[in-house]
């Protein structure tokens, strides 16, 4: 049975987990303003749900890290047709209205070289590094987020990895002239 909505969970919800799920973006979008924008939706989304969260069925952080995932599909989604969704400019983040950032400059995901590895991997590889690393969860969390066996979590992960460390160790050897 859902429990009534208090203010001060989700203000406490949102303290604890808004960098996961900014991280999370973080290793999935390219920009920064695109990262914040996910960030700030996923939360809304979540407060206007707040009052169906069950805690018996997972945990905070696996909840808005779910919201976040359809968010970002719906996002990409959207992307394809042409038509992404914007927040209008006065609902911006403040210091988000006209700035243009290198990712590799504001610290925002991976560096270049490995957002060029992590191209290489397939859509579920790059989500579930995304989820690991950036929304600093673990395999555990993982599975129950993506309805897959711990097993499977590791697995993907460890062979994530090893291809990662491989495109890395290549882009780093000297050309010949």
């Amino acid at each position: 049975m859902p429990r009534p909505a208090s203010q001060q969970e989700f203000a406490a919800a949102y303290d604890d987990h808004v960098w996961d799920v900014y991280g999370f973006f973080g290793y999935r979008v390219r920009s920064r303003e695109q990262a914040e924008d996910l960030t700030q939706l996923t939360f809304e989304r979540a407060l206007k749900a707040w009052n169906r969260f069950d805690p018996a069925r997972a945990s905070v952080k696996t909840w808005l890290l779910a919201i976040a995932r359809n968010i970002l599909i719906d996002h990409y989604r959207s992307d394809r047709s042409g038509q992404e969704r914007q927040l209008p400019e006065d609902d911006r983040p403040l210091g988000a209205r006209d700035e243009r950032v290198e990712p590799d400059e504001c610290g925002l995901g991976p560096a270049p070289e490995l957002a060029a590895a992590l191209e290489e991997l397939g859509e579920r590889d790059r989500e579930v590094i995304a989820l690991r690393f950036g929304g600093d969860m673990s395999g555990a969390q993982i599975a129950e987020a993506m309805d897959l066996t711990l097993a499977n979590v590791q697995q993907i992960l460890s062979r994530s990895l090893r291809r990662l460390r491989s495109a890395l160790e290549a882009s780093e050897m000297p050309r010949s002239e």
